[in-house]
């Protein structure tokens, strides 16, 4: 399998992985997402979010303006641009790190893209075959995401006969289309999608094995900031008292391989980013 490089790099962005693995912070400009839904849909109050995430240690920036919840219902491409693109905007002229636009639509994907993002954050993994040609248009990154169903219908009794197998095969064929449409491999990360049409043993398998993911000759990327499996495993309801046990999967994912880790809580996750990766390096770190 070739080496992907340390150093990511594309015409309005760079990524830097030789130290190991990074922090994405999430940036929900949305009423109604599961964790921090309506704290952020003030421009101003987003913007200065993102700024201190930045500050904090997050190498990109993750915009999400349409909620992927359990049983969320969709909203139209223009209230998705109303949110996202001011934001964008204002963000790109403040902070040098990536900015990320998380859609599954092609319009708000491309005005994203004009105000300034410069990764397409896609949990349907490019099934609209546009965003592909749009993402080698403009010469950008992809994250391609593992979901059973839709949003909407998601955690209804999602089943697998081997939920490991049947992830990686799907993300490898995604993947594989990205590549045939002209998106380089290293532009290209997969994210198994935990919590996307998964119960909370399908989460843990992945998790338990996600070394298989990152061996397939892409970088991965893991989302399980705060999430509701880590709440019916510590018995935390509330998704911000989750932060612990959102650690200890950062943790986990990194020393498995994982190049990227999307979180909430940016401050916290960077330090157990900075310690897992200098564990992992150890015969590299000075006294």
């Amino acid at each position: 399998m070739k080496k992907l490089p340390d150093i990511v790099k594309w015409p309005r962005g760079k990524l830097d992985f030789s130290g190991g693995a990074i922090v994405m912070g999430i940036l929900n400009v949305t009423p109604d997402s599961f964790s921090d839904g309506g704290q952020f849909l003030d421009i101003d109050r987003a913007v200065a979010h993102g700024i201190e995430m930045a500050q904090q240690g997050a190498a990109i920036l993750d915009i999400g303006p349409e909620s992927t919840r359990p049983g969320s219902e969709s909203i139209s491409k223009d209230e998705q641009i109303k949110r996202a693109v001011p934001v964008i905007k204002k963000l790109s002229q403040q902070v040098q790190i990536p900015i990320s636009i998380d859609t599954q639509n092609l319009d708000v994907a491309k005005a994203a893209i004009e105000a300034g993002a410069s990764i397409i954050n896609d949990i349907s993994a490019l099934v609209d075959e546009r965003m592909a040609q749009l993402a080698v248009e403009k010469q950008v990154p992809v994250i391609l995401m593992h979901m059973q169903g839709t949003p909407q219908t998601m955690q209804t009794e999602p089943h697998y006969d081997d939920v490991v197998t049947e992830v990686v095969e799907y993300l490898m064929e995604r993947a594989k289309f990205a590549e045939n449409a002209g998106i380089q491999a290293e532009c290209i990360f997969i994210d198994p999608g935990i919590g996307f049409g998964k119960t909370t043993k399908h989460n843990l398998q992945l998790l338990n094995r996600m070394e298989l993911f990152c061996d397939i000759g892409y970088r991965v990327l893991v989302g399980t900031s705060r999430k509701r499996f880590i709440g019916q495993l510590t018995g935390k309801d509330v998704p911000a008292d989750r932060i612990f046990g959102t650690a200890a999967t950062v943790a986990l994912s990194i020393e498995k391989g994982v190049s990227i880790v999307r979180v909430h809580d940016v401050a916290e996750m960077a330090d157990v980013v900075k310690l897992t990766n200098a564990i992992k390096r150890a015969d590299t770190v000075d006294d």
